[in-house]
């Protein structure tokens, strides 16, 4: 066993340097030597078992349950010097096979209707609020962040994101501004309050919808901005505007035809929808298994072609496309950092093996944006091709008048 584990992980690691401490005390080095010194140790004779048997799976869990210990470095460097090495190299052929079959499961594991979409949606979304706390920007925003500079906070970056969404959107004062998948109301709130809209934003999570509508209340914005409690698929109504962000990611494949159909039915004639969701970059896949089990069971990151074959058949037409490379990169980057740094407060709330559940997905993601196999698409949709502007000029020209506009400072929940 010994002896597949050093080959396993040889082959695995080519570049870079990472020491591995089998369970029985035996070390072994693997990579070139460069870079910095990294080690891991195995604390049993199972746990290198498990991680040879499946090692997507068994990797996260060894981590979160304390089995696999990383001794030099962190397991944001371990992950990263993993998918660096992986990157662009074909997987072993039992990898590919446990994925070809997860392909073909996977619209059953994505079946998200009714209640077992918002069983889903709770499992991550409905976990104790001061966990976020201790991670997000002051505004809870839960999605990339749009870095316009290197060195940017990441609260500037979040402001800049529903700044360059909004004015994308070409939102107007008065129009009717549908917010899928609305989060604890931060966009909305500021497409109400930048832009002068009627907002409706919906999601599945109860936590979720009692802070919005507090947040809502707080700022006397409840004639302007209704958060309900609503399966998509059941919302009514026309909308100027529709915007969804990553809430995509949610749908599952066996749906996407809905989504779009859906929301070609609540668009009006002359209105614009912004889709702002993660995408991988090399075709249709299936998820990470430990992703699903743990994190985000239901979901799905897709690619642009799955994407676009059901927008066509909607009846909407992709005005624009932007993809956000390595800004989700950066945004993972400060999340981890703080996580880590109020760890202890983490653990007050849950237990260890939930700090490194979270610190795993964390790094975890980061390293697959930073690695370049994931990234982030902004489609812009609409029903008439003579809708929006034929230059983006007019992107750059709204988001200065929003700036402009944020000069009286917001004032944030609980403030």
């Amino acid at each position: 066993m010994a002896m597949l584990l050093e080959s396993m992980m040889r082959h695995a690691i080519r570049r870079g340097s990472l020491d591995v401490i089998t369970h029985d005390g035996k070390r072994f080095r693997t990579g070139d030597g460069t870079g910095p010194d990294l080690a891991i140790r195995f604390t049993d004779a199972a746990a290198q078992r498990a991680l040879l048997r499946n090692p997507d799976l068994a990797l996260g869990e060894l981590y979160m349950l304390g089995r696999l210990v990383v001794e030099d470095g962190s397991v944001a460097d371990v992950l990263d010097l993993m998918l660096g090495n992986l990157h662009g190299r074909p997987y072993p052929a039992a990898s590919r096979a446990r994925a070809r079959v997860r392909k073909l499961v996977r619209q059953w594991r994505q079946m998200n209707r009714g209640a077992r979409s918002r069983r889903n949606v709770a499992h991550h979304y409905d976990l104790d609020r001061r966990l976020y706390d201790l991670f997000l920007d002051a505004d809870r925003q839960y999605s990339c962040a749009y870095f316009e500079h290197p060195g940017q906070s990441l609260d500037d970056a979040q402001m800049a994101k529903k700044r360059h969404i909004t004015a994308k959107l070409a939102v107007e004062p008065g129009h009717r501004v549908l917010d899928i998948g609305c989060g604890w109301g931060g966009l909305g709130l500021y497409l109400a309050e930048q832009a002068g809209a009627d907002v409706t934003g919906i999601t599945l999570s109860e936590e979720q919808l009692a802070i919005a509508r507090g947040r809502a209340q707080e700022r006397h914005l409840d004639r302007h901005v209704d958060f309900r409690l609503e399966d998509y698929r059941n919302t009514r109504g026309n909308f100027d505007r529709i915007v969804s962000v990553g809430m995509f990611e949610h749908v599952g494949v066996g749906f996407y035809e809905t989504y779009f159909q859906q929301s070609a039915r609540l668009l009006a004639p002359d209105g614009v929808m912004l889709m702002h969701t993660i995408g991988r970059i090399d075709g249709p896949g299936s998820n990470n298994p430990w992703v699903e089990k743990y994190i985000f069971p239901g979901g799905y990151i897709p690619a642009m072609s799955e994407i676009t074959a059901s927008i066509e058949r909607s009846g909407l037409i992709v005005t624009d496309v932007e993809v956000l490379r390595l800004h989700y990169a950066e945004t993972l980057k400060a999340w981890r950092e703080r996580f880590m740094a109020r760890r202890e407060e983490a653990a007050a709330l849950y237990d260890e093996a939930f700090v490194r559940m979270w610190e795993f997905y964390l790094a975890g993601s980061e390293a697959s944006f930073r690695c370049g196999d994931i990234v982030v698409f902004q489609v812009q949709l609409a029903k008439r091709i003579e809708t929006l502007p034929i230059t983006r000029g007019y992107i750059a020209e709204r988001e200065q008048d929003l700036r402009r506009r944020e000069a009286v400072p917001l004032r944030l929940a609980g403030e």
